[in-house]
């Protein structure tokens, strides 16, 4: 009996596997490339904001969403939340080590969408299945 499936296994289980529905890494990915999460790694790669900068710059969320965004990428690691016991509260954010290499490659797809709009909306709209 051969052990390289079973090793195959216990490699994919250590790295995770994407399309396994409980795989954790679904969890982090959906925050990745939520359409807040991808904007809120974009602009924070310019350095570290006050929460009211990156709702400025992250045009249309409203504060509970970015809030929730927020919280869930500094539970993935990607996000670091800096609070000052001031009044008014202060709070900034920035990237973690792992954020800024996340937001590279969300920026990275942002910018293909972006490149590539038109030829998107093209083959969408005559795409046939």
């Amino acid at each position: 009996m051969s052990t390289r499936p079973s090793q195959r296994l216990a490699d994919r289980i250590a790295r995770g596997d994407v399309f396994e529905p409980r795989c954790p890494s679904r969890t982090i990915l959906k925050h990745m490339t939520s359409t807040w999460g991808v904007l809120s790694l974009i602009a924070l790669q310019a350095g570290t904001l006050r929460f009211s900068e990156l709702r400025r710059k992250v045009s249309g969320v409203s504060e509970r969403m970015l809030a929730q965004t927020l919280q869930q990428l500094e539970a993935d690691g990607l996000v670091f939340r800096k609070s000052y016991p001031v009044v008014p509260p202060r709070v900034e954010y920035s990237l973690t080590a792992l954020g800024q290499e996340a937001a590279s490659k969300v920026a990275e797809l942002a910018d293909w969408v972006e490149f590539r709009l038109n030829d998107l909306r093209r083959e969408g709209a005559g795409a046939t299945p």
